[in-house]
């Protein structure tokens, strides 16, 4: 789910700080703890990593009143809006398989679409104008897609289809539900079935319906309840996953979602060509909320300029009580994802995970 508004939203990169003089370097700390350490010690977040390769580095704690420490490169964690990636890449499999086209009409599959012109290429790239529904739910109670769809069709469009670029959870929404019509067995179980269990990705889950806890190892989220926002910062660990669908609802860990990067950009999910169509058919977001100049939004994923040269191409996501951001670089340099304990997608702590990203692939490269 983006941030403000339990949705989600890509985490982009910068660049870092100056580095020091030779004669310190080696004194000079390692530039990815470094942000890390920025983001507890500075911008309060109780807990940060980053994986890449085989090293994962950690600042802070898992659990705030234990104290113990921060979990590691398989620890679990909700995805947030990075789930955009696997539902891109479901519908891409459908399009490489004939049964789908990009240019096909959404209302073909979801009824109430019926009278709008808005294509399957235009949710994809975020070009449909459809409004945000997740400002609009009661988290407090489960709904269903199609009510939760009907919430977002009650506002005005944002633009007409095609003509603009906006953000919204809405275009994925749909999207689940387009992959549940032509599959017949829901867009859970294809994910499973051509992403999760071909990468064995053993570690990555979709929520059971009422499921509010994460399985296994993890550490605990903290942030502002959209229920009861004057209780400040809280342990808003148990969230309604399941009710978070296509647009944000995957559970995964570090090491898996670097798995499926490499997967995915890889070759290991898709044709080639199919891979081409997802990161050249692209929207200049440059400038835009938080991109930054050269952003780059395709088919659920984006390319950020680095500040070694080249581009990565990832998503990322924020919950109220988690950030996450990273991807797979250009140039052989590597895979890495990097998340926080409490949203951070503003200010020092947006800019000091975007750095913990470009520091972890640039690494070498200065």
């Amino acid at each position: 789910m983006r941030r403000k508004r339990l949705a989600a939203s890509v985490l982009l990169a910068v660049t870092l700080t100056g580095v020091a003089a030779p004669a310190a370097f080696a004194q000079r700390p390692d530039p990815v703890q470094r942000q890390l350490d920025l983001l507890v010690g500075q911008d309060g977040v109780p807990g940060a990593l980053a994986h890449y390769g085989e090293v994962t580095r950690t600042a802070g704690v898992a659990d705030l009143e234990s104290g113990r420490p921060m979990v590691g490169a398989r620890g679990r964690f909700r995805l947030a809006s990075d789930t955009k990636a696997f539902t891109a890449t479901a519908v891409m499999r459908l399009v490489a398989e004939g049964r789908i086209g990009l240019d096909d009409r959404a209302g073909d599959h979801v009824p109430q679409l019926a009278e709008r012109p808005i294509t399957i290429r235009q949710l994809l790239k975020q070009t449909s104008g459809l409004p945000e529904y997740s400002a609009l739910v009661d988290w407090t109670h489960a709904g269903t897609p199609q009510e939760y769809l009907a919430l977002a069709l009650d506002q005005d469009p944002v633009f007409p289809p095609g003509t603009g670029w906006g953000y919204s959870n809405t275009n994925y929404l749909v999207l689940g539900m387009v992959v549940d019509e032509v599959t017949g067995v829901g867009f859970r179980t294809y994910i499973e079935r051509t992403i999760l269990r071909p990468l064995r990705l053993d570690d990555t889950y979709w929520p059971s319906p009422g499921e509010f806890t994460l399985r296994g190892e993890h550490a605990r989220n903290y942030g502002v309840d959209p229920a009861d926002p004057e209780a400040g910062r809280v342990d808003v660990t148990e969230l309604p996953g399941y009710e978070f669908g296509a647009s944000g609802g995957l559970v995964s860990t570090p090491k898996d979602l670097n798995a499926f990067w490499d997967g995915l950009f890889g070759g290991r999910l898709l044709p080639a060509w199919a891979v081409r169509r997802m990161t050249e058919d692209t929207t200049d977001v440059g400038g835009t909320d938080v991109y930054p100049a050269g952003s780059r939004y395709g088919y659920g994923v984006a390319s950020v300029p680095l500040s070694c040269g080249g581009v990565y191409w990832g998503h990322g996501g924020d919950l109220p009580g988690d950030s996450v951001g990273g991807g797979r670089a250009t140039g052989g340099r590597g895979t890495v994802t990097v998340y926080t304990t409490t949203w951070a997608a503003q200010g020092d702590g947006l800019r000091h995970l975007q750095g913990a990203v470009d520091a972890a692939l640039c690494a070498g490269r200065r």
